[in-house]
């Protein structure tokens, strides 16, 4: 469904039996909400479901860049005050992981958790660097030069090997994203700075991260973990980037323990 939010279309699908606790799910940079296909199968029973397309991804509407994650968080807040939604667990993965940073930071009322997945809370030389490299290629040739970069990225070489027909479903997604939501979103990015902050977060928190995530590492969710009192750290082993659709089970195991022990 699409609903305006901050003057932009932003689509989403709410699933799951009225009344029970809301898990709001936030999709990667170049994914669109069906990566959380798994998760929602496996929760609608117990929890409402809300699934939507980050602003310039899937069918949401591509504004012109650049964003900020303060803007992709405040879509988040609009569309939960348009369908009635008072409080919710957050789960997001990689820029969704970032604009739960956001919401933790700066709407922790609105929050019953925050579940951040495969993703960092800071933005240092080599990341940067990355980002400004992969700006100016998408802004020359578009999204199709990155679809095989972000697959080896975002999979171990044995579930792209083992999964082709995954493999094709995400190489679509990648590609229908727009252009302008991409340098968006990764402008953004570029503004990361949430580290710091960090240990003024007093949410029920999770960080879970694939154990072969070389984009955003262990590391770096330890980073994160060390910073946020009383906080959970799950490895997916094995899962790369996207460790919810690598390793489903073990992502939705690690997530389910966490949220019925809050």
């Amino acid at each position: 469904m699409l609903i305006e939010i901050n003057g932009v279309k932003i689509n989403y699908e709410l699933e799951g039996k009225e009344g029970n606790p809301c898990l709001t799910f936030s999709n990667s940079l170049a994914a669109n909400l069906n990566m959380w296909d798994p998760q929602a199968e496996y929760f609608k029973e117990n929890y409402r479901i809300l699934r939507y397309d980050t602003r310039g991804h899937g069918q949401s509407e591509a504004t012109e860049p650049p964003y900020s994650l303060e803007t992709l968080a405040d879509d988040v807040v609009g569309l939960w005050a348009q369908i009635g939604i008072n409080k919710s667990h957050f789960i997001g993965l990689s820029l969704g992981g970032m604009i739960g940073q956001s919401l933790a930071l700066r709407y922790p009322e609105k929050l019953l958790s925050v579940a951040v997945c495969d993703s960092r809370a800071d933005c240092p030389e080599q990341y940067r660097n990355n980002w400004h490299q992969r700006i100016p290629e998408v802004e020359k040739n578009g999204i199709d030069p990155l679809v095989e970069p972000t697959i080896t990225r975002w999979f171990t070489e044995e579930c792209i090997n083992a999964r082709p027909e995954m493999m094709d479903e995400v190489r679509k997604m990648v590609g229908a994203t727009s252009k302008e939501g991409y340098i968006g979103c990764a402008q953004a990015i570029l503004g990361l700075n949430y580290l710091d902050s960090l240990d003024t977060i007093e949410l029920p928190s999770i960080f879970i991260v694939g154990a072969q995530d070389t984009g955003t590492p262990p590391e770096a969710a330890k980073a994160m973990h060390d910073k946020v009192s009383g906080s959970i750290y799950r490895e997916i082993n094995p899962a790369a980037h996207v460790s919810n659709m690598e390793n489903p089970v073990a992502f939705n195991q690690a997530l389910e323990d966490f949220l019925i022990n809050i």
